[in-house]
């Protein structure tokens, strides 16, 4: 996987027998549904959870799946929201994107190009968009890209992403434009919101960077531009936001994720993650393929209420956050933890048990001094 995520050559097509084996997961007649660069960054983000890496790659809906399990968890966008940011972003694109070139800095926005990037599915778009990029630099022009289609391997998988809009500078630079509609107000936005944001930009960059690889004088530029209501307004207004941290973390992470041919392998023989099953069915196949729940996953998966479940049923130290669990080395459950810090099992010379034990011993002098017992 690390290899082709640096090596900027074209994603390779899944098998037919994984493109069967994936639809098999799915259920009969269900549509895969696609993963989008916010979940890809949230992907990226935990990249040992197998559970996750095998659901989104199958495109599974884990939404559909943790309901299922009776374990639902309220997410998505709010209609009104929806609406909100659909009326925000033809706002920034109106007069054909002379008003976001302006926001670009571009004094006299006129005479940009903007070429049509329709085509037969998504493979089609994918191709016509780098084709439009490629032709764009070759001309020097200014040109906006809007919705244009790009693709990443992730896990042996191609992923196709929709940016909300590209624009290729006189100079061959590449910038990815994200359009948000939080507010920025007094020139600053949460910092939260522009996290996430930032994270989502630097899945596109990532992408971006692969057709970039193969067109002679192009560069992609390693911040983005981010638009927001100014203030209470519905105005656009525009701040450039540094991305290449999130860009170095998102490309490790990604290349650290297990192929989805490995993932198939854990599973028996015709399981399913179809929702026309039983749940005893479903829960048992759900439970074949390891997860990394951590109290993050609360604000970016699906499923993670039923993986929350799973983790206290077993006394996961990780239910308490990666941090307790990266302190804990090798002690993997609170059962393990209390008996190494008791004394009756562990090695004393891992700095973690002697950590335990010194601990315990200070709790119970605590308690003696204190007349406790």
């Amino acid at each position: 996987m690390s290899e082709s995520l640096d090596s900027g050559t074209p994603p390779p097509t899944p098998t037919t027998a994984l493109r069967q084996r994936l639809a098999e997961l799915r259920g009969p007649a269900v549509r895969p549904r696609p993963l989008d660069a916010r979940a890809l960054a949230a992907l990226a983000a935990n990249p040992g959870c197998k559970r996750r890496a095998l659901l989104d790659g199958a495109g599974v809906d884990k939404g559909a799946l943790a309901t299922a399990l009776h374990s639902p968890m309220a997410s998505g966008q709010s209609q009104f929201a929806f609406m909100r940011g659909n009326a925000f972003e033809a706002r920034v694109k109106s007069d054909g994107g002379a008003e976001l070139m302006r926001l670009l800095g571009v004094a006299e926005p006129t005479g940009f190009q903007v070429p049509d990037l329709a085509a037969a599915g998504p493979e089609g778009r994918a191709a016509r968009t780098a084709l439009a990029l490629r032709a764009a630099t070759a001309d020097a022009t200014w040109t906006l890209l809007d919705h244009p289609l790009l693709v990443l391997e992730v896990a042996g998988s191609p992923v196709y992403l929709e940016p909300d809009a590209v624009v290729v500078h006189p100079d061959g630079r590449w910038s990815v434009v994200e359009i948000k509609s939080f507010p920025m107000i007094d020139a600053s936005a949460d910092a939260a919101k522009v996290g996430a944001a930032a994270r989502q930009a630097a899945v596109y960059v990532l992408a971006l960077e692969k057709v970039a690889a193969r067109t002679e004088g192009a560069q992609v530029a390693q911040n983005v531009l981010l638009v927001c209501p100014k203030d209470f307004s519905n105005l656009p207004t525009a701040s450039v936001v540094d991305v290449r941290k999130q860009l170095s973390v998102t490309r490790r992470q990604l290349s650290r994720l297990t192929r989805i041919e490995e993932i198939t392998a854990l599973l028996p023989a015709g399981a399913t993650f179809d929702l026309e099953r039983p749940t005893e069915e479903l829960t048992a196949t759900v439970a074949a393929v390891p997860a990394a729940y951590a109290p993050d996953c609360l604000a970016a998966c699906e499923l993670a209420f039923h993986c929350r479940g799973s983790a206290r049923a077993e006394g996961a130290v990780t239910a308490l956050g990666r941090s307790l669990r990266g302190e804990l080395g090798g002690l993997a459950t609170g059962s393990a933890v209390l008996a190494a810090a008791r004394g009756e099992a562990g090695d004393p010379a891992d700095p973690a048990v002697a950590a335990l034990r010194r601990a315990a011993a200070l709790r119970a002098s605590a308690l003696e001094a204190a007349g406790c017992r």
